[in-house]
């Protein structure tokens, strides 16, 4: 298990840089295809996520699988930028590899919780956000 005390500082700095960029790309993005759609319903989010997703799946059978990413630049585009980017390409990325295992029951079980748990806690968030009196 990586604990703070076991990473180094090129990996954190790595990791840094990289969500730092994922965030503004998911910012840009995002802002561009709501402009695009309008706000009726989150186009935006759902293109991130759609992107996200793809790059991972991508990225880690062209330079992983395949060229052998070196762990430090591994570290800034998965765990930074795409990281940033977007969480829910970790999400499918696992999810595929659940039904790629033939553990298909796992696989929606994973969807089913966590879209619907973390609906939940948005929900349950924005409950308690309304409750404290400033």
């Amino acid at each position: 298990m990586t604990t703070l005390a076991n990473i180094s500082i090129a990996q954190a700095i790595a990791i840094m840089f990289g969500g730092g960029l994922g965030a503004l790309m998911r910012y840009i993005v995002s802002s561009f295809v709501m402009e695009k759609t309008g706000a009726q319903f989150p186009y935006g989010t759902m293109t991130v996520n759609v992107l996200g997703s793809f790059a991972m799946g991508f990225l880690a059978m062209l330079l992983v699988e395949r060229i052998g990413l070196d762990p430090l630049i591994r570290l800034t585009l998965f765990v930074g930028f795409l990281g940033a980017f977007t969480t829910f390409s970790t999400f499918s990325m696992e999810t595929f590899n659940l039904f790629e295992q033939g553990q298909h029951l796992r696989a929606l079980l994973n969807m089913l919780l966590n879209v619907s748990l973390c609906v939940l806690a948005v929900w349950l968030g924005v409950i308690a956000g309304k409750s404290i009196t400033i």
